[in-house]
């Protein structure tokens, strides 16, 4: 794929990086990644997804904008309230380069219409906001041999880790079981840092334009924390499990279930 000249001059600076080059550009372009919720991490991952010029973008969220959303939700802007996300993010992704396409999937993920979405694309960004989608995201992800970046972030803190299929540990590995429903309380109940959303999901999109040149060392095996009261990072060593449900030695997950009644039932 050969570069336009106006090409050249906006991703002038990714160019300049040996380990990224025209060539590498030219693969970001090509590339297709879906990006789950368009809320707090979805929002900057998204943003900066698209600066990159990763060619296609698949916006999945079945919400409308809200007011209390704007402080983090940052692809959205005050006269977006009412309108679905998957419209708002796609008008502003369209508007920041419209060297990408965007694909909005106005609907919500669930364990009949994942795998065919997944199909379209080379690597997912998890940026829901429950145990149920997580799961599901996960499970998926590792049963279609999909690149997967979570992030996750609560008051102060935030997390990110990538999962290559095969390759490294997946979400059950970490949290084999989600917690008792009411346990970790909701970005709604709690509250978050926008500014923290903003960090996480900025390492997401690093992650996932990581994965796509097969440059650097992606997430794998690591859980990266961020606690933006202390300033500080930390990272915590995540092996593989082997008797993991999904990506074990001897798996018992070989299709996708009904994921809230799973998180439901772990009391």
């Amino acid at each position: 794929m050969r570069l336009s000249d106006e090409q050249v001059e906006r991703y002038s600076r990714h160019i300049l990086l040996p380990e990224i080059g025209g060539a590498g550009q030219a693969r970001l372009l090509q590339a297709k990644v879906l990006v789950a919720g368009a809320g707090g991490l979805g929002s900057p991952a998204a943003l900066y997804l698209a600066a990159a010029g990763v060619g296609t973008l698949g916006i999945v969220d079945s919400d409308a904008v809200e007011l209390s959303n704007l402080q983090r939700q940052i692809i959205h802007t005050e006269g977006d309230v009412g309108r679905p996300k998957t419209e708002s993010a796609a008008r502003r992704i369209r508007e920041l380069n419209p060297d990408v396409q965007v694909i909005a999937h106005q609907q919500r993920l669930t364990s009949h219409n994942i795998l065919g979405m997944l199909a379209g694309y080379d690597v997912v960004v998890d940026g829901t906001d429950n145990f149920a989608a997580r799961y599901l995201i996960n499970d998926a992800c590792v049963l279609a041999g999909k690149p997967l970046s979570h992030g996750a972030v609560l008051r102060f803190e935030g997390q990110a880790t990538t999962i290559l299929p095969g390759r490294g540990p997946c979400y059950r590995c970490l949290f084999p079981e989600p917690p008792p429903p009411g346990v970790v309380p909701t970005c709604q109940d709690a509250g978050v840092l926008g500014a923290v959303a903003g960090v996480i999901g900025a390492i997401q999109a690093s992650e996932a334009v990581k994965v796509i040149l097969g440059i650097g060392e992606p997430l794998v095996g690591r859980l990266l924390t961020y606690d933006a009261l202390g300033a500080s990072f930390r990272e915590v060593a995540v092996p593989r499990d082997p008797k993991c449900a999904l990506c074990g030695e001897h798996p018992t997950v070989r299709e996708l279930i009904d994921y809230e009644e799973f998180c439901r039932r772990h009391k």
